[in-house]
């Protein structure tokens, strides 16, 4: 490994080129600021972070608020060529997951997908796949760990959309994790939820996933309580002094 992948990133400034982070500043008229709860220590660095997704309201409220180093998982098809994201954006993410009608979906995305094509340039996207080629996700985001940055991961199933009660998390986070164990890397792991309606954004207590896998067994047992802990964090009510613990 080459010694500049070894720098500790302490900043999303340092893994987000200029031109990226002047596009995000257009944006927050859209993802207004969300309040950060922590129940526990805030992360830091070297995380995992399982989240809801909200559509696009979870990520980008984490992506343009935060002020440490993260990068997010998401679909290869989004982080490839302009087409197959127009493909992906109309059918699935549109269509499929929020409902829109095809037509209108495929209208919309004549514009959308090429701003949404250059934003994911500056993203630094981690792709996920549905096959072998997930080992790549997977020595990536190693990578990303070993520097310093945090992993953020969208889960939930969503097969039937993006619901408030989420049916199930895919287990493709405990295989990463297991991969950091074999290099000596027990990761933190943070279960977090956003609510769109108030727009916060609480954040469990951090919990190993050596302690999750004694206790768990298997990845899947371990999926299936992480989010049952997810929606119970998206049912928790919070006051003024329980907000903004500390800023993410």
């Amino acid at each position: 490994m080459k010694k500049e992948k070894n720098k500790f990133i302490d900043s999303p400034k340092k893994n987000r080129r200029l031109w990226y982070r002047g596009m995000k500043k257009l944006m927050l008229g859209r993802y207004k600021k969300p309040k950060f709860v922590f129940l526990g220590e805030p992360y830091h660095s070297g995380a995992l972070i399982l989240s809801n997704h909200e559509g696009t309201d979870a990520p980008m409220s984490l992506e343009i608020y935060t002020k440490r180093p993260i990068r997010h998982w998401g679909a290869s098809e989004m982080n490839s060529g302009l087409i197959k994201l127009y493909k992906y954006q109309t059918r699935v993410y549109y269509h499929e997951k929020k409902g829109w009608n095809l037509g209108l979906a495929r209208l919309f995305c004549i514009l959308a997908s090429p701003l949404t094509y250059i934003f994911y340039r500056g993203l630094r996207l981690i792709s996920t796949y549905r096959d072998v080629r997930f080992m790549k996700t997977i020595k990536e985001s190693i990578v990303a760990v070993q520097r310093g940055e945090n992993i953020v991961v969208y889960p939930e199933d969503s097969t039937n959309g993006y619901l408030a009660e989420l049916e199930g998390f895919h287990a493709g986070f405990a295989l990463f994790a297991e991969a950091c164990l074999k290099k000596g890397i027990d990761l933190p792991v943070y279960v977090s939820y956003f609510t769109k309606s108030t727009r916060t954004y609480v954040f469990d207590a951090p919990v190993l996933y050596s302690e999750l896998k004694a206790k768990y067994g298997t990845k899947e047992e371990v999926a299936k309580a992480l989010v049952a802990r997810c929606n119970e964090l998206g049912k928790m009510k919070f006051d003024e002094e329980q907000e903004e613990k500390e800023s993410a």
